[in-house]
């Protein structure tokens, strides 16, 4: 690239930072780190589950020094990583209010983890007496796709209702890219949840999920329509589960004011869009499977020569 050619490149990224509301043009701002954030995540899990994400400890056994090394490295990250996030937020708030909020709202998420870990065992304990096919509850903590989506979840919704901007979301979108589950932080789900395959399962930001719930892959938890944008922020927008609710494969239920009762099932492939009472059975009715036997198919390829 010779000069003029460099001149007016740049130039022309100047102006469009210039004209983008995304480039901050009014005031500087800073963001947390994903790859700090990645980091913070690593070590919650192997505080919650030691010796399975880490060589540090034996599965299952931790001494009281290390989790306390532990929690210390987690509330320096962690504060650190709150206070950009605030910074972020509201550009306008010192430094030194962004450092007091960050180490009050780490104090309140550390509490809360003990809390975090006895939910996680009660999913370990869904998923194991809900599969079959699990070995041991130890496959599960450390294979199944669902459980490290849930666990991610656990955590980043700690932080989501004690409004930290875009750490939660961080989190987040890193399950949802290793697994193929998408859970807004936003959601609220009870104790017991099992996500049974879950590759393409969605579950939207205002979606509410009782106790011993239940969801397979391609499930859909969502809302009927987004055409009004940022006028339905903060708007019921997803639906309600009850306790003990099954919901099958590729399953969409759509719309804040739906209501799924308690006890229910909804089968694989059934469009929700209105309340379902309790101890209901939601199925599709009136598909056709046809099979049709072919005349044998000669190969198109050969071995010979």
């Amino acid at each position: 690239m010779n000069s003029t050619d460099l001149e007016a490149t740049t130039n022309a990224f100047m102006e469009g930072y210039e004209a983008e509301e995304i480039f901050f043009k009014e005031h500087k701002r800073i963001f947390p780190r994903r790859d700090v954030v990645y980091q913070l995540m690593d070590e919650i899990r192997c505080l919650i589950f030691p010796g399975y994400f880490d060589d540090e400890s034996a599965a299952g056994v931790s001494s009281r020094t290390l989790v306390s090394e532990r929690l210390l490295r987690i509330e320096r990250i962690l504060c650190e990583q709150i206070r950009r996030a605030l910074l972020y937020g509201n550009p306008r708030m010192s430094n030194r209010d962004a450092y007091s909020e960050a180490e009050r709202i780490t104090g309140e998420f550390l509490a809360e983890l003990p809390n975090i870990q006895l939910l996680l065992l009660k999913d370990v304990d869904a998923a194991f007496n809900g599969d079959p096919a699990a070995t041991g509850r130890e496959e599960i903590v450390l294979c199944y796709p669902g459980m490290r989506a849930i666990m991610v979840h656990r955590i980043a919704h700690e932080l989501y209702v004690r409004n930290v901007p875009l750490i939660p979301r961080l989190m987040s979108e890193r399950a949802h890219s290793g697994t193929g589950i998408d859970i807004h932080p936003g959601a609220t789900i009870g104790e017991y949840f099992f996500i049974d395959h879950g590759t393409g399962v969605v579950i939207g930001e205002t979606t509410e999920i009782g106790s011993h719930a239940k969801i397979y892959q391609g499930v859909t938890l969502g809302a009927t329509s987004t055409r009004k944008g940022q006028a339905l922020a903060g708007k019921k927008r997803h639906p309600t589960l009850g306790d003990y609710v099954t919901v099958y494969s590729n399953a969409s239920v759509l719309g804040g004011d739906v209501v799924i009762g308690s006890g229910t099932v909804i089968g694989g492939s059934a469009f929700v869009c209105e309340s379902v009472p309790e101890n209901a059975r939601v199925m599709v009715k009136g598909q056709e499977i046809v099979i049709s036997q072919r005349g044998k198919v000669e190969p198109t390829w050969s071995n010979e020569g």
